[in-house]
C-alpha cells in the first residue's frame, strides 16, 4: 500500500515579520501567549519551540491564534488580526463573526469578544457586507426557544467583583449621554475601544454567579449600544452583529425583559431602515411572546408601539391602529412612582411613544395625526436629547409636506438643521434626506430654495 503523500507545510512569514516587528524572542513570545492565555481561563504551556513550529507553518487548533494575534498586538501597541499573523487557514474569519446565536455562554464569549476585536482593526468584512432580514430573525428564534443558561460562573482568570459591574454600568450612562448630544460619530471609537480593551477582560475573568448574571446584564447593554452607534454612523451590517451579541448576552444575564426590548427596540428599527416591515412586526411580536408576564407596563408599550410601526410599513393602518391602541393603554398603566421599570427601559417615555407614533402616521399619510404627534414628542423631549430632538422636527416637517404647508415645513425643517449641525449622525442626516426628496414637488418655491441653500451650508 502506498504511502499518504505528505503536504509540505509554507513558512509563516507573516508571524516571523511581526515577531521581528514587536523586537520579541521566541521564547518571550510564548511567554506572553501563556500569560493572554491564562487571563482567558486557559492553562497554555508554549515555548520558544512551540513558536518555532508556528514558524515553520503549523497551525494551533482552537482560541490559540487570537490569543497569538492578542499577545503581539500588545507588544506592538495595535490590534492585530489573526489573518495579519497568517494562521487564518485560508478562511475570512470575519466573514461570520457575530452573527450566530451561539448555544453556549463560553461560544458567546468568545464571538462577542471576537466581534470587538474585529472592529477596532477595522476589519473591511463587518461594513462592507449587506444586512439580511435573515440574520435578524432567525437569532429571534433562537432566543425564543433556547433555554436559561443553567451557570454562567467561571472559576478562572483575574477576580471580576461588583465594583467592576458598577464601572460598566456608569461608563455606559455617561456614553449614552454624550451620545444623546453630540451623536454617534464622537463617541463610538470610545466604545469599541472600551469593549475590547477593557470589557472582554472582564467576561474572561473569574466570577460568582450573581455577579456574573449582572456582569453579563451590563456588558449586553453596552454592546447594544454600541450596534445602535454603529447605525448612527452609518454600519448597518455592523450594527445587526451586536444586536446578534446584545440579544444572546442578555439570555446569558437571565433577562428576557432586555432580550425583547433588543428586539423590538433594535433589530425591528434596523429592519425598519433597511425596508423590512414584515421583519419589524416578527421581532416586535417575538419580543411580546418571548417576556409575556414578565415585564411592566412601559416595556410592552415600547413593544406594542414597535409592531405598530411594521404595520404602518405595510399599509396595514387597521393593524397598525390596533398595535398603538394596546402601546397606549399599557402607558396609561405605567405607574412612575413604582420603581418597578428597570434601567433599560426608564427613558421609554411618553415622548417616545408620541415619536413612534408620529412615525407610524406620516407612513399610513395621515398628516394631521402625524403632526401632532410629532409635536407632543417635541414639546416633551428635553434639549438633552439633541438627536431625538433632530428627528421629531423633521417628522413635524415631514407631516407638514403632507399638509401642503410648505413654507412652515422649511421653517421647520431649518430648525431641524441647525441641530443637525451639532451633531454627527447619520440617521439625523437620513432623516434631513428624506425630509429633501419630500419637498422635490414644490422645488421651484423660493421656500424651498432658500431651505436648500441654508441646509447645505449648515450641513456643510
Amino acid at each position: 500500500m502506498a504511502a499518504r503523500p505528505l503536504v509540505a507545510r509554507q513558512p509563516n512569514e507573516r508571524l516571523q515579520a511581526l515577531i521581528q516587528e514587536a523586537g520579541c524572542s521566541n521564547a518571550g513570545l510564548a511567554r506572553r501567549v501563556n500569560m493572554v492565555g491564562a487571563e482567558r481561563g486557559l492553562d497554555l504551556r508554549y515555548d520558544k519551540t512551540s513558536v518555532a513550529r508556528w514558524l515553520r507553518g503549523q497551525q494551533p487548533r482552537g482560541r490559540a491564534p487570537g490569543i497569538i494575534a492578542e499577545a503581539l498586538g500588545r507588544k506592538l501597541a495595535r490590534t492585530v488580526s489573526i489573518e495579519e499573523i497568517g494562521m487564518a487557514n485560508g478562511k475570512n474569519l470575519a466573514s461570520d463573526v457575530g452573527l450566530q446565536f451561539s448555544p453556549t455562554v463560553l461560544g458567546a464569549i468568545e464571538q462577542v469578544c471576537e466581534l470587538w476585536r474585529s472592529d477596532v482593526g477595522r476589519r473591511e468584512i463587518l461594513t462592507g457586507a449587506t444586512v439580511a432580514a435573515s440574520a435578524l430573525v432567525e437569532p429571534s428564534r433562537d432566543w425564543l426557544i433556547t433555554g436559561a443558561d443553567a451557570q454562567v460562573a467561571r472559576s478562572a482568570g483575574a477576580r471580576v467583583g461588583a465594583s467592576d459591574v458598577a464601572a460598566v454600568r456608569a461608563m455606559t450612562d455617561a456614553l449614552v449621554e454624550l451620545d444623546h448630544r453630540f451623536g454617534s460619530g464622537h463617541v463610538r471609537p470610545v466604545v469599541v475601544h472600551y469593549l475590547n480593551s477593557v470589557v472582554s477582560g472582564l467576561l474572561s475573568g473569574s466570577y460568582r454567579e450573581s455577579t456574573g448574571r449582572r456582569l453579563f446584564a451590563a456588558v449586553a447593554r453596552l454592546t447594544e449600544l454600541a450596534g445602535y452607534m454603529a447605525v448612527d454612523t452609518g454600519r448597518p451590517a455592523l450594527a445587526q452583529r451586536y444586536y446578534i451579541q446584545a440579544l444572546r448576552l442578555a439570555q446569558a444575564a437571565g433577562d428576557r425583559g432586555y432580550g425583547g426590548c433588543v428586539l423590538a427596540a433594535s433589530m425591528s428599527h434596523l429592519a425598519a431602515q433597511l425596508g423590512n416591515p414584515r421583519e419589524i412586526a416578527q421581532l416586535a411580536r417575538a419580543a411580546q411572546e418571548g417576556t409575556r408576564g414578565r415585564v411592566t407596563p412601559r416595556a410592552e408599550a415600547m413593544f406594542h408601539a414597535a409592531e405598530a410601526r411594521g404595520h404602518a410599513l405595510m399599509g396595514d393602518a387597521r393593524a397598525c391602529q390596533e398595535a398603538a391602541g394596546r402601546a397606549l393603554a399599557a402607558m396609561d398603566r405605567v405607574d412612575p412612582d413604582s420603581g418597578d421599570d428597570p434601567d433599560w427601559i426608564a427613558h421609554f417615555d411618553r415622548a417616545y411613544l408620541a415619536d413612534e407614533l408620529a412615525h407610524c402616521h406620516r407612513d399610513l399619510g395621515q398628516a394631521d395625526a402625524a403632526a401632532r404627534r410629532a409635536e407632543e414628542s417635541l414639546g416633551a423631549h428635553p434639549e438633552s436629547r439633541a438627536r431625538r430632538r433632530t428627528i421629531g422636527l423633521i417628522l413635524l416637517a415631514s407631516a407638514q409636506v403632507q399638509q401642503r404647508e410648505v413654507e412652515q415645513a422649511c421653517h421647520t425643517g431649518l430648525r431641524a438643521v441647525e441641530l443637525l449641525a451639532t451633531l454627527r449622525s447619520n440617521r439625523g442626516a437620513d432623516y434631513l434626506d428624506d425630509l429633501r426628496l419630500r419637498l422635490e414637488p414644490y422645488a421651484e418655491e423660493p421656500a424651498v430654495r432658500e431651505f436648500g441653500a441654508r441646509a447645505d451650508m449648515l450641513v456643510a
